[in-house]
């Protein structure tokens, strides 16, 4: 069974980057569209980006628009979030997840998910 596990998050400060990856633990045999999505304290899962098959289209939420870049490896089977500029407001719980599908906002849409690694911002 295929799972994804991130890696990279921790406590920073900000003003900060930092760059969280996720990984495939084991070859699916098919590429999916990925995305990360975040759940702060006490509040719903969001979208924050998401990247199709190729890594050319990519889409942002307005708060990571300018801030955020996702990109993917697909030889390493890994994608990854790297995040600048950060903020209080980003301390969450950030998730990757994985679809067949497209790139969609709704994380009932994604079939696979990570375990998920905390990010705290201090201010």
């Amino acid at each position: 069974q295929v799972q994804l596990v991130e890696s990279g998050g921790g406590l920073v400060q900000d003003g900060d980057s930092l760059t969280l990856s996720c990984t495939e633990s084991r070859r699916a045999g098919r590429i999916y569209v990925m995305a990360w999505f975040r759940q702060a304290a006490g509040k719903g899962r969001e979208f924050v980006a998401g990247i199709n098959r190729s890594g050319v289209n990519k889409e942002y939420s307005g708060s990571a628009t300018g801030r955020f870049t996702v990109s993917r490896d697909k030889g390493k089977n890994t994608v990854y979030l790297r995040m600048t500029m950060v903020k209080p407001e980003d301390t969450a719980v950030y998730y990757c997840a994985a679809t067949d599908g497209f790139i969609e906002r709704d994380s009932g849409e994604y079939e696979l998910w990570g375990q998920g690694t905390q990010v705290t911002v201090s201010a």
